[in-house]
């Protein structure tokens, strides 16, 4: 990784600049909807994403806001005429819960703005959407890079993991913002060989300034399990870089993850079975905990299944609020699917 670092608000300061159409140079964005009957796009193009909120989370008790230790706060279900809107795998908030960075599995951006009215989401603006371009200026897909899975932000640079070819993309936004060039992050063989063609890097995170480990690249992969069957992670960049562990439990694979201000890591995890349908969970592991070699656990804070309103749940962000609250903002990949949903649900987490 590059020594340079950028502070996250100055990343969201340009982000903000191109969703608004303002002054990134050589960038120019759409004004008018994409055709409804279209799937994928070349260059950026403004698109309509519609919201029907999801007034309680528990399906069964609609008084009930209190699930471990979060607190529900509000929910929507997406919808597009834009055929290509779905399959969100990452996603990425400015400080104020705002303007976000999204990622689908099918090699593309998008970018856009969470409207509130009070505390409560109440829809999506300002959406745009793009291809993920390789180094080549060409989208990855025309290369059999698909399932784009995990996301990460540090400055200007946003971080893709790519999982079915293990390969790590990093992007500098301020040089064209959604039309910036990847470039690849060398990754060792040695631990592409231990990752699943189909359940491999599924969570990036950098490390900011301040936390042990500043600087590194944090990558969990979904499910590539070392030889006591407990999920790999790597450590890349930074001053010890090297290959760590997550202990698995209950065949819970993982989905995200997000650090927050006070050094935790949160992992969001799912398991599915035709029986029980689908779990997911949060794990909290202290960050402290975490070096070469290590064999990392947490205690669950917040489970959920078909009895609550989720899905696919496949990414997790966190902001703090100017009333000192930590939202953490969930949201589902649909697959694509009639009979999935794409979700975004936010919380309160209370210690």
């Amino acid at each position: 990784m590059r020594n340079e670092h950028f502070s996250r608000r100055r990343f969201l300061k340009l982000t903000a600049a191109g969703l608004s159409g303002a002054a990134i140079p050589g960038v120019a964005h759409a004004r008018e909807p994409i055709a409804a009957d279209e799937f994928t796009v070349a260059t950026p193009v403004a698109i309509e994403v519609n919201a029907r909120p999801i007034p309680s989370f528990d399906s069964s008790d609609k008084t009930r806001v209190r699930f471990g230790a979060l607190e529900y706060r509000s929910g929507l279900i997406l919808t597009s005429r834009f055929r290509g809107f779905g399959g969100l795998s990452g996603f990425r908030l400015d400080p104020k819960g705002e303007r976000f960075i999204a990622v689908s599995d099918r090699g593309g951006w998008f970018t856009g703005r969470i409207v509130y009215k009070g505390r409560e989401m109440t829809g999506l603006d300002d959406v745009e959407a793009a291809p993920l371009l390789g180094p080549d200026g060409r989208p990855i897909t025309a290369r059999g890079w698909y399932d784009s899975e995990s996301l990460a932000l540090d400055g200007t640079f946003v971080y893709v993991g790519i999982e079915r070819v293990h390969r790590i993309l990093r992007y500098d936004f301020a040089r064209g913002f959604t039309r910036s060039r990847a470039e690849e992050i060398p990754l060792s063989p040695a631990w592409r060989k231990q990752l699943p063609s189909n359940k491999g890097l599924e969570a990036l995170m950098v490390v900011p300034k301040g936390l042990p480990l500043a600087g590194t690249l944090i990558a969990l992969s979904e499910r590539g399990l070392d030889a006591d069957g407990n999920i790999i992670a790597f450590l890349i960049g930074g001053k010890t870089p090297g290959q760590f562990s997550l202990r698995r439990t209950d065949k819970f694979e993982v989905s995200d993850g997000v650090l927050l201000p006070s050094g935790d890591l949160l992992v969001l995890e799912r398991k599915f079975s035709w029986l029980s349908g689908i779990g997911i969970r949060i794990r909290r592991i202290p960050l402290k905990s975490v070096g070469p070699g290590a064999l990392v656990d947490g205690p669950a804070i917040f489970e959920a299944d078909l009895g609550q309103e989720v899905d696919n749940m496949e990414a997790i962000d966190a902001h703090v609020t100017p009333e000192g609250d930590t939202v953490l903002t969930l949201v589902s990949d649909d697959n694509f699917s009639m009979v999935q949903r794409n979700l975004i649900l936010q919380f309160t987490l209370r210690e």
